[in-house]
């Protein structure tokens, strides 16, 4: 895990060093209030460092997510289209749950059930936060929530390793 850290540190200086040098370049024949904008520009995006999510020792990925100021335990699910919400984590979210419109029809691993569309605020995994994430609330038959691509889907990108998930912004 350190060795990928210091790879990943490394990676991003190389690149604002990098990007410092063609802006440069660039900035030569530019008007003094441009060549600033452009010399800002690789400074901003080395900030967004990628978070990481360990495996657990059942062999998936499980992620303790911030959604709206409160904690929920996600298990990461690359096939399942939306992030899903028990009924009690939504509750736990402040949604009241039995005003829900249950309008949709899905297939759990439990078999059909219905859900309804909310859209959670403000979702952060490990660092990796992303504002407006459309969300399901499943009526039944769901044991733990569900961290699917209407969340993942918008990051940058997201790798699985050996040993943990790797989410860019």
């Amino acid at each position: 895990m350190l060795k990928l850290a210091v790879i990943a540190l490394l990676g991003a200086v190389s690149a604002v060093g990098a990007g410092e040098t063609l802006a440069n370049l660039k900035n030569a024949n530019q008007a003094p209030e441009l060549r600033a904008a452009v010399a800002i520009a690789p400074q901003a995006s080395a900030m967004v460092q990628p978070a990481s999510i360990a495996k657990g020792p059942d062999g998936h990925y499980w992620a303790e997510a911030d959604v709206n100021g409160s904690r929920v335990r996600f298990l990461v699910d690359t096939g399942a289209s939306a992030v899903a919400l028990t009924t009690t984590d939504a509750r736990r979210l402040g949604i009241a749950t039995e005003k829900l419109d249950y309008a949709y029809k899905v297939v759990t691993a439990s078999g059909q059930t219905r859900a309804a569309s909310v859209k959670l605020g403000r979702v952060s995994v490990a660092g990796a936060r992303l504002d407006n994430v459309d969300a399901l609330v499943i009526e039944e038959g769901l044991e733990s929530s569900l961290l699917g691509m209407s969340y993942l889907g918008r990051l940058a990108s997201f790798e699985a390793t050996q040993t943990s998930l790797i989410l860019r912004p």
